[in-house]
């Protein structure tokens, strides 16, 4: 694989900060052709570096980001289990005391500590968990979302939110993949 040049770095640079910037507005910054432009963006986008996404920004849709470090004997087991999970933006296999980082979204916190303790603290083969709370990111932090379509009645780690400890009292919004989901942004 080749390497970036100079332009590639620039033209990655550009739309990490304007995601929405015209090729003939950085044809112009970069003093070189739009087409130029257009033939570069088509090879990054061919060798895979430069993609597209359509997200949420978190801090302007009042969604609450968790990151959730565990220490497991066995990662597959949980890399299945949130594979679909509609909260659970993603997985890292990680180095180091934990080998597994997580990051969840929910419109609140107690849906947060719900699916963190229904489904990660109750697993046999976890030996630690930390739990935090992304407080305030330092730039916009826009995620794609999993919107189910068709809801449920059984969440995607086949549970139903009708026997949660956490749905029935309210402290839970139930899954978002299910017909007892009450929320508004996730479902």
């Amino acid at each position: 694989m080749s390497r970036l040049d100079e332009i590639d770095k620039m033209i990655l640079s550009l739309l990490a900060e304007n995601p929405e910037i015209s090729q003939s507005e950085m044809a112009n910054f970069l003093r070189i052709s739009q087409p130029a432009v257009s033939m570069r963006l088509r090879e990054l986008k061919k060798r895979g570096i430069v993609s597209h996404f359509v997200g949420v920004n978190l801090r302007r849709a009042d969604l609450c980001l968790a990151k959730v470090d565990i220490t497991c004997s066995d990662t597959e087991p949980l890399l299945r289990l949130f594979e679909k999970c509609p909260r659970c933006w993603n997985v890292l296999v990680t180095s180091g005391r934990h080998n597994l980082c997580l990051f969840f979204v929910s419109e609140d916190l107690t849906s947060l500590h719900a699916c963190i303790d229904q489904h990660i603290r109750t697993q046999p083969h976890i030996n630690e968990v930390e739990f935090n709370l992304v407080i305030t990111p330092l730039k916009d932090l826009v995620l794609p979302l999993k919107i189910t379509k068709e809801k449920q009645e059984i969440s995607p780690c086949e549970k139903s939110c009708s026997d949660c400890a956490y749905y029935l009292p309210g402290r839970c919004l139930g899954c978002p993949s299910t017909t007892f989901y009450k929320g508004e942004i996730l479902g």
